[in-house]
């Protein structure tokens, strides 16, 4: 699950609302002006499609692997196929759209996510369905790139409560979209969950052009600005901090609807309701404690190795509510957190900074859900959250020995 400081509103540039050399009283575009959030509204609608859409297997994996003649476990690789694709593009595509407006670009990714819903809901085999997956993994991890700076760049100043709002799209997409998926997907089938979750992205490609200024692409965008990112030793330990933490999550969540159902089969859509509630909460409160960043960072992967713990060892449902609550709430901190400490680390290259968190996401997404479909297939739902916490608990540990610059 998931989940980027802008280098469009460098400091260096002139604010928008900067007053007219001159005293003419005639209205000008250059008097200050207040900025608007809905092009950030509409980031957020965007970024919790392509997030719902990621782990749409997720809620429907029985259905879906017995439809197209896998197990639950090569199933989940569905999951690993996007994120494949995704770490190979977040560090890419900036390199390779250097120059292309980033308003153009993430309309244009959105439209692909579209696409790739659409071919796996009419997907013959499970070859075609991957496929499908690996274009979806193309325009996800390019709208993470490029979506924060969008959204600073519409609204400078205000990196942590940008950082939130996308966090929140994807809360949202998981309390109302993942839940809801699990119910389409048991009443009518999962090809019609992917096919009305491609109507949803192609709307919120529409709303994204509607609203959105442009966004020219930051002047030293490339190459040398990803080289001179990947030298900031600092910047490369939270980078691997990041792969254990969600490597935690996402070697356990593909697989949650089993964890429930482990416990009680009739619990599954509201104990998802109940992680996405969890998630909304963290989402808001990561963007409130942004000013503790060190701590915050150091210590929100303990709390998600306690609810992976306390999933994996619980028989009652009332536990088990509370643990995978704990689970969205914590975890949900994590997009945010990371975004901005990568951001605060790394400033002046904050677009690489950027491709290289979601890089790291993708990474530990393909590796958790690989090994993930492995240790499930060969030794049950409580080994892989373990092994989830154990990660976890490292991600803490890292953190907890690194120093974030003061703003």
């Amino acid at each position: 699950m998931p989940t980027q400081s802008a280098p469009l509103s460098a400091p260096s540039s002139a604010p928008a609302g900067s007053p007219p050399s001159n005293l003419s009283s005639e209205p000008s575009n250059d008097q200050p002006r207040t900025p608007t959030w809905t092009p950030v509204v509409a980031l957020s609608f965007g970024i919790g499609m392509v997030v719902l859409s990621e782990f749409l297997p997720a809620s429907v994996l029985p259905t879906l692997a017995a439809d197209v003649g896998v197990s639950e476990g090569t199933a989940g690789l569905a999951v690993a196929a996007t994120a494949i694709a995704g770490a190979l593009t977040a560090p890419s595509i900036a390199v390779l759209l250097p120059r292309a407006d980033r308003r153009t670009v993430l309309v244009a990714l959105l439209a692909a996510a579209a696409l790739s819903n659409l071919v796996v809901a009419i997907a013959p085999s499970f070859a075609v369905l991957l496929v499908g997956r690996l274009l979806l993994g193309v325009a996800l991890a390019g709208y993470w790139s490029f979506a924060f700076g969008a959204g600073t760049h519409a609204v400078p100043g205000r990196n942590h409560v940008v950082s939130s709002a996308l966090a929140f799209g994807v809360s949202i997409a998981t309390v109302v979209g993942v839940p809801l998926a699990s119910v389409v997907g048991d009443a009518v089938g999962w090809r019609t969950t992917f096919g009305g979750s491609a109507v949803l992205t192609l709307l919120s490609a529409v709303v994204l052009a509607l609203t959105l200024p442009s966004v020219p692409a930051h002047p030293a965008a490339g190459l040398r600005m990803l080289r001179e990112a990947l030298r900031n030793t600092r910047l490369m330990a939270g980078i691997g901090c990041v792969v254990l933490v969600a490597f935690g999550n996402f070697a356990a969540y593909p697989y949650i609807r089993i964890a429930i159902d482990r416990v009680d089969p009739a619990a599954t859509s509201w104990m998802l309701l109940l992680w996405g509630l969890g998630g909304l909460a963290g989402t808001v409160l990561a963007g409130v404690l942004a000013r503790w960043l060190r701590p915050l960072a150091a210590g929100v992967p303990f709390v998600v190795a306690a609810a992976l713990l306390l999933t994996a060892v619980t028989s009652s449902v009332p536990v088990l509510a509370v643990a995978v609550t704990l689970w969205g709430f914590s975890f949900s901190m994590i997009p945010v957190v990371t975004q901005l400490w990568v951001t605060r680390v790394e400033p002046e290259r904050s677009e690489s900074a950027i491709s290289l968190q979601v890089t790291a996401f993708q990474i530990a997404i393909t590796v958790g859900a690989a090994l993930g479909g492995v240790l499930l297939d060969g030794h049950g739902i409580r080994l892989l959250l373990v092994v989830g916490a154990a990660s976890s608990v490292a991600a803490g540990l890292g953190w907890t020995f690194l120093r974030v610059p003061r703003t």
